[in-house]
């Protein structure tokens, strides 16, 4: 027996903070939506109690299904361990890349600095600004580029004279992408970020430098 309503956190496949109502034609509404709509009602009678919350609940549930809005999924997904885990690595790789940072630039030694091409697994949109915000947030992780069309994101690296560092950056920025996707990317993406990462070739270009073509 189909269930008359649904909420989203039963139904991975509805769209986060929503409900599905009916079992032939099911239609979901926007639960926010209706909490904003509640408020303007209660503003609207400029009192505060029961009987307008209810009846305000009840108009705005009326007026999402007599003029529903069109179906837009962002492709965003709440999930509570992935974003305690990615709130968990973000503050420990802050402190350890500002520590990496600051030895860097107080060494003797020069350190030559280049902009290395990263590609991602996932190509959505969402999913490309997550990670790339996710990256630029790291100090050790300036995103200077991010190119839609093949989901590449160009960062910034101090140390780019030692191969190993190169490497080390990518490995990075795919570890936050996965953890970024983890915590609110869908199921396909998820899956998508479980495979191993591109190969990319061990190179970087001083920054300034463009490519051919550009």
């Amino acid at each position: 027996m189909k269930r008359l309503v649904t909420l989203s956190f039963r139904n991975k496949d509805l769209p986060p903070f929503s409900a599905a109502f009916g079992a032939r034609r099911r239609r979901v509404l926007d639960l926010p939506l209706i909490a904003w709509l509640t408020v303007i009602w209660v503003l609207l009678w400029s009192s505060l109690n029961w009987a307008n919350l209810l009846t305000g609940a009840v108009v705005a549930v009326v007026v999402c299904l007599a003029f529903p809005l069109p179906k837009v999924d962002l492709g965003l997904r709440l999930h509570p361990w992935g974003i305690l885990r990615l709130a968990g690595y973000l503050l420990y790789d802050m402190y350890t890349s500002g520590v990496k940072v600051t030895r860097q630039i107080h060494g003797r030694q020069p350190r030559q600095a280049a902009v290395i091409a990263v590609p991602l697994r996932c190509r959505s949109d969402l999913m490309l600004t997550a990670t790339a915000v996710t990256v630029s947030n790291v100090p050790d992780g300036s995103v200077v580029e991010v190119r839609r069309a093949t989901a590449t994101v160009f960062l910034h690296v101090l140390d780019a004279g030692d191969p190993a560092e190169l490497e080390a950056a990518r490995r990075s920025v795919w570890r936050l992408e996965e953890l970024t996707v983890r915590a609110f990317g869908t199921r396909d993406e998820i899956e998508r970020v479980a495979a191993p990462p591109p190969r990319t070739p061990h190179t970087g270009r001083p920054p300034g430098d463009q490519e051919d073509g550009r």
